[in-house]
């Protein structure tokens, strides 16, 4: 017999987005401290990047994302943009199993390398990045990249420091 008071675990789903999922990930951002970008950002990375993105659902309501990118004249990296996951989801593992997801995709079978910019104070990320690189027992490279000087508004943007994950093997 089951306690009443018992909930039963949700299932949280993961995938490429759709269209229709880029105005709820410009909600989860703008309900976060993440850096907030137009909703066509989103949309646009749903419609022509949405193999290199992931969006975590759970019962239909996304919970969770990756917007993420291979550059063009680097076929073996894969930079991530922006990790989002909701407050009722943190502390669950939902961003590590979103980047294993999108890293054992087919269209990342080439990929050898994670990169993604991390400010200074993002402790989260810091720790998201580290431990990818300890679960695939592999190097996680910090290096100077944006300073603060290159972004508007003096002093509203911290700077960017570049995480190298990888070499990632298969």
């Amino acid at each position: 017999m089951t306690n009443n008071t018992e909930t039963l675990q949700k299932v949280v789903t993961f995938s490429e987005p759709t269209t229709s999922d880029g105005s709820d990930m410009w909600d989860l951002v703008n309900q976060s401290t993440l850096d907030q970008n137009s909703p066509y950002k989103y949309i646009m990375m749903c419609e022509f990047f949405s193999d290199t993105c992931v969006v975590a659902k759970e019962e239909d309501k996304l919970v969770g994302f990756i917007t993420g990118f291979i550059p063009p004249n680097r076929p073996d990296v894969i930079f991530i943009w922006q990790v989002g996951v909701h407050e009722s989801q943190r502390g669950k593992g939902i961003a590590s199993k979103m980047l294993n997801d999108l890293l054992s995709r087919v269209k990342c079978k080439n990929i050898r390398f994670l990169e993604a910019t991390v400010t200074p104070t993002n402790v989260a990320s810091q720790s998201l990045f580290l431990r990818l690189a300890r679960d695939h027992n592999t190097e996680c490279k910090v290096d100077d990249f944006f300073s603060e000087d290159l972004f508007p508004e003096e002093g509203k943007h911290e700077a960017e420091l570049m995480y190298r994950v990888g070499p990632l093997t298969k």
